[in-house]
């Protein structure tokens, strides 16, 4: 099966994976804890693929469209934080959930979102540019965010650092260390080629082991579903507003807007999760909640690819 194969049919390999995790975890007690030692292994195997697409030493590109990127920040990096920080207040959700909300919608995407501008008449090459700073600058303000967003009533959990830094970190690392080595390695230029077509297996494995592991938690989010999936729902329609109001706000052209369009509109689950897997006991509605987040995008982006060349002519 090719990578566009995968990519065309994802959405329906998502939902096959998380129902098959629900099974083992519902009745295969050893399955489910075999899924629980694999997850972190597997997510690192997932950000390792998707860092490995991001041109991370291309910063410079990045910024060569001032007019561009500064919609890019102030879309993804003021406006839309407040937005979340808006939905987290207005809905009556637990604070796990609240959590997982948060978490998710903070982050712009740095891999799917490049698929979906190409795919929706965008600006490839500017979403490829753009990916790195979008990249560096969530690492560096998500801390700032979530200390600044959360609920002073229910304080943020200690987090478990070293799984975390060994499931985020490494493959960082280890992506930065391809890119340096590339220009001498036509191996390492095949391998990296090859890992392109890795993401949509790899997260459909992850989301059959967090739907394994945090079966409980799953089912206990179905009742929040009746608020979520509207809340997720909502902010798509509300980003595609905001890209639509920042591309006339920065004279930009109809490609460029869809493109702001596609960063706004899609969030960094898979980078987050492994976040919301370190929480504590008790915080699993963080994972549910990101997992739900990550469905429903997939769900509004069929529609973004017929609806924005429309919106943004």
């Amino acid at each position: 099966m090719t990578r566009q194969h995968l990519e065309r049919h994802q959405l329906g390999c998502y939902l096959a994976a998380i129902a098959i995790g629900l099974l083992l975890g519902r009745h295969a007690a050893a399955a489910a804890a075999i899924a629980d030692g694999l997850l972190m292994p597997l997510l690192g195997l997932l950000l390792l693929a998707t860092f490995s697409q991001v041109s991370l030493l291309q910063l410079r590109g990045a910024l060569a469209d001032t007019r561009f990127c500064a919609a890019v920040v102030v879309g993804n990096f003021v406006l839309v934080p407040l937005l979340a920080w808006a939905l987290a207040r207005w809905l009556p959700l637990p604070p796990p959930a609240r959590l997982g909300l948060l978490l998710v919608l903070l982050v712009p995407c740095t891999d799917w979102f490049i698929t979906f501008t190409q795919l929706g008449r965008g600006d490839a090459a500017r979403a490829i540019a753009v990916t790195p700073l979008n990249l560096l600058l969530q690492l560096l303000l998500l801390p700032l965010y979530l200390w600044w967003m959360h609920d002073p009533a229910h304080p943020l959990p200690a987090l478990h650092v070293a799984p975390l830094l060994l499931v985020l970190a490494l493959p960082l690392a280890l992506a930065i260390a391809m890119e340096l080595a590339l220009p001498h390695s036509p191996q390492l230029r095949a391998a990296r080629y090859r890992l392109g077509a890795w993401p949509v297996p790899l997260l459909a494995l992850v989301l059959m082991a967090v739907a394994a592991t945090l079966g409980p938690a799953l089912e206990d989010a179905v009742a929040l579903l009746p608020l979520l999936v509207p809340a997720f729902a909502g902010y798509l329609l509300l980003s595609a507003v905001l890209a639509r109001a920042l591309a006339r706000a920065f004279a930009l052209p109809a490609p460029h807007g869809r493109t702001l369009a596609f960063s706004l509109g899609t969030r960094n689950s898979f980078v987050v999760l492994p976040l919301a897997l370190a929480l504590p006991a008790g915080w699993e509605l963080a994972a549910a909640a990101i997992v739900t987040q990550t469905l429903v995008e997939l769900l509004g982006m069929l529609a973004w690819l017929r609806w924005m060349p429309r919106l943004l002519r």
